[in-house]
């Protein structure tokens, strides 16, 4: 696996920043970008004072942050080296999480090997695609006989974790 530090980390890369209160952010920033985000490096990561996350130029960059976070609020963020991981590759780096509760499919990061199927950051996005399509629409439910609550928990729980084509999958469920 790819080894990130300033000099690198933000070119194609996925990042889940924790939102840091209380840090008095120095005057002698490493680096200011155009859009005015700051950063502060260290050893051990890197800090970003930024009021947009999400899509930040090629990379992928999210917030954790805490309750009281608008978007468009300045805020500072803190992630470590290892917590940057390729988007531009083949490497199989994530793993896609859901809530059938909440109806919602998020690309997550492997920190640890885990039983979890893993994707390559743009094969997960066109799951994560397909998915919200069949949490948001009920049509394509109409051809099966199974309630829709279940057949969606039983499709989309196969699709996460395996090779297969969402068809592939459909078709084995008629």
């Amino acid at each position: 696996m790819k080894t990130y530090n300033k000099t690198n980390f933000f070119k194609h890369t996925f990042c889940e920043f924790t939102q840091i209160d209380g840090y008095n952010f120095p005057e002698n920033t490493n680096y200011k970008s155009k859009s005015e985000s700051m950063y502060f490096y260290t050893d051990e990561g890197v800090y970003r004072k930024s009021n947009h996350w999400g899509r930040v130029a090629n990379c992928r960059w999210k917030l954790i942050s805490n309750n009281h976070y608008k978007n468009q609020q300045i805020v500072i963020g803190y992630a470590k080296w290892n917590d940057f991981y390729p988007i531009n590759s083949t490497e199989k780096n994530f793993f896609i999480e859901v809530n059938f509760e909440e109806k919602t499919a998020k690309i997550k990061p492997i920190k640890e090997k885990k039983s979890k199927y893993l994707f390559s950051f743009s094969e997960a996005q066109k799951r994560i695609k397909q998915i919200t399509h069949l949490f948001k629409d009920d049509k394509w439910a109409s051809y099966f006989n199974e309630e829709i609550e279940s057949l969606r928990m039983n499709i989309i729980s196969q699709f996460i974790n395996t090779e297969k084509s969402l068809q592939e999958i459909k078709r084995s469920f008629k």
